[in-house]
């Protein structure tokens, strides 16, 4: 099938008339047109407002259509598959009871799909073997959402997907270009509250198969940390794997699927607590002492350190890993403040040298650390 995009906007447009936001502001009128998608000049998709739970019993000889819980699934005479992964007015209860015809349920030659709601749903319908290495992935409905289209063109880089012009023709039987590996280690370093957490959940969120590893504290009796952790894990797609685990060494070293670890600071506050670190003689230790009966435990904390880091150099999955940048915050008013603070910054500038990719999160913009 031949599928021209007049559109690739949102129902206003890119920039929406008469907003003021700083994302439309920055672009001419008239960028980008709502999406508009017809296939071979003979089948219209309507925009989503538009579109009924049932598809039209006219469609033109050769052409199929049926409404999925993924948006609209249509076929042609040449066999090509589209998807139209739209959002629905109606909840999802209006389309339970009515399986999908088989035909419904292969893998697509070309999914149409809005990446700024969910894109999640792009990972679930990896998961599931509708979306594969073929098929082509172009992201519609495009507004102000996202401050900037190169921002938009960042995400679409990790997430496997295409940015294409209004008025752009796409051929179902053209595979979808080679997706760029994806670096094997990535650090993103950041102060409270940045955005460094949300930066690398977004990384990995079109991914099918993600192991989450969770190394900080319970929380018990914390009503301010649970809300922090449910706010986590309302982000996270409900198929990704939770582990809460501080042996992070051992995961680096076993997993093959994609990891994201959230994050080296509290793995580091619980190293200390478990090597007794805290109240080590060491932070009061006279300069140029070495260690003897002094500093144990922070010797111990420097061994598993050096595990964790030859571990992160041994990984074999994609690993995506949060840590505070220290740096730039107050000098602490304790000594096992101050040793806490030295030794993640140490921690971190090991991890980065070893990392593929490295970057710093201030108030929600990504700066890429060079090497």
């Amino acid at each position: 099938m031949k599928v021209l995009l007049s559109g690739t906007a949102g129902p206003y447009g890119w920039p929406e008339p008469a907003c003021g936001c700083a994302s439309c502001r920055r672009l001419s009128p008239g960028h980008r047109l709502p999406t508009a998608v017809v296939l071979d000049d003979v089948v219209r998709l309507a925009p989503p407002a538009d579109l009924p739970l049932a598809p039209p019993a006219d469609m033109p000889k050769g052409y199929r259509m049926t409404v999925t819980p993924d948006g609209y699934a249509v076929s042609g005479p040449d066999r090509g598959r589209v998807l139209y992964a739209v959002s629905y007015a109606a909840s999802a209860d209006d389309l339970s009871g009515a399986p999908s015809p088989s035909w419904a349920e292969d893998a697509y030659d070309l999914v149409l799909i809005d990446l700024l709601d969910r894109p999640q749903r792009l990972g679930d319908l990896r998961r599931r073997g509708l979306v594969t290495a073929r098929t082509q992935v172009v992201a519609i409905h495009l507004d102000h959402r996202l401050p900037s289209e190169d921002e938009l063109r960042r995400r679409l880089s990790l997430w496997g997907g295409q940015i294409v012009d209004d008025g752009t023709i796409i051929d179902t039987r053209t595979p979808a270009p080679a997706r760029p590996p994806a670096p094997k280690r990535v650090l993103v370093l950041g102060g409270a509250r940045s955005g460094k957490s949300a930066e690398a959940e977004m990384r990995l969120i079109t991914e099918p198969d993600v192991t989450y590893v969770a190394t900080g504290p319970s929380g018990r009796g914390d009503d301010e940390w649970h809300a922090r952790v449910r706010a986590h894990q309302r982000r996270r797609p409900p198929y990704w794997t939770t582990i809460e685990t501080t042996e992070l060494e051992s995961l680096l070293r076993s997993e093959s699927g994609p990891l994201l670890v959230d994050g080296i600071g509290t793995w580091l506050a619980a190293v200390f607590d478990a090597c007794g670190a805290w109240d080590d003689p060491a932070h009061d230790r006279p300069r140029g002492r070495k260690p003897g009966r002094f500093g144990t435990a922070q010797d111990a904390v420097a061994a598993r350190c050096d595990d964790l880091v030859a571990a992160w150099r041994q990984a074999r999955a994609q690993v995506v890993a949060v840590s505070d940048e220290v740096g730039l915050s107050v000098v602490p008013a304790t000594a096992s403040g101050r040793v806490f603070r030295d030794a993640l910054g140490r921690l971190n500038q090991r991890l980065a040298a070893e990392s593929e990719e490295a970057v710093l999160v201030v108030a929600g913009r990504v700066v890429p650390l060079p090497i």
